[in-house]
């Protein structure tokens, strides 16, 4: 996995800046209630996405983060309403939030075990009747059948624990239903050759390592791809919402 306090200072020009930012939050929000007060964005990184989460009239945010340096651009952002905390143990009182939300997160967990016990969390500290808003199946968004993706068909892959299928059994365990679903698109996000070698070569391919000799066969097959700078189409990222049962409420 990245270390994303090293990534802090180039994460937002190379995760397509404020455009990106603004139609994740917006759909982010397309998905809350509109009585919801108090929204806790987990992993909220440089604090992009948050502050315009903030925008909304009416709605508290709050930001979490375990990277010094990533809480440290977001506090910047939203002073006083960032903290740093672990995500598998959100330093707040159970039923804390009328909505959560997760966004880029789930698919950096190195198994389902983990990445269920995220989604735990944002249980717990969501109040009965509350929202919880995640991204799912972040990979399979990157593939946007282009000749990169052609390149890179026969890379070794991990199961993703993030799809969204398991994201609502993990939802499930803990009291929270299907309640809608939305789409955005990763503005500044399609790769193009170069900048995917530059990715291998930094470790973004976790199950390719950057010094070895598979990723030196890719490197050179993306070098011989035409338009070297041209990015191909941008990825669709896909949101899933779910709704904490009631104290007393159904299955």
């Amino acid at each position: 996995m990245l270390d994303y306090s090293k990534e802090a200072d180039r994460y937002d020009a190379s995760r397509g800046g404020e455009p990106r930012a603004a139609a994740a939050a917006s759909a982010v929000l397309g998905l809350l209630p509109g009585d919801a007060r108090t929204l806790l964005d987990v992993a909220c990184g440089t604090g992009l996405v948050t502050r315009r989460l903030a925008e909304r009239p009416g709605l508290r945010v709050t930001g979490v983060d375990r990277a010094h340096r990533m809480a440290q651009r977001a506090a910047a952002r939203l002073p006083g309403a960032v903290v740093i905390g672990d995500s598998r143990r959100l330093p707040f009182p159970d039923a804390s939030f009328d909505a959560v939300c997760t966004v880029w997160l789930l698919h950096l967990l190195p198994g389902p075990g983990e990445a269920a016990s995220i989604v735990a969390e944002c249980a717990r500290v969501l109040r009965p009747g509350g929202m919880y808003v995640t991204t799912v199946d972040k990979s399979a968004s990157h593939d946007v059948g282009s000749d990169i993706d052609l390149v890179l068909a026969p890379r070794p892959v991990r199961p993703a624990v993030d799809r969204a299928e398991a994201v609502e059994a993990y939802a499930a365990e803990h009291g929270m239903a299907p309640a809608g679903r939305a789409g955005f698109p990763g503005h500044g996000q399609g790769r193009s050759p170069r900048s995917t070698v530059d990715d291998l070569r930094r470790g973004w391919f976790t199950q390719v390592p950057p010094d070895g000799p598979l990723a030196e066969r890719f490197a050179a097959a993306l070098a011989r791809l035409p338009d070297q700078d041209v990015a191909r189409p941008d990825p669709w990222f896909a949101l899933r919402a779910f709704r904490k049962r009631a104290r007393g409420g159904g299955g």
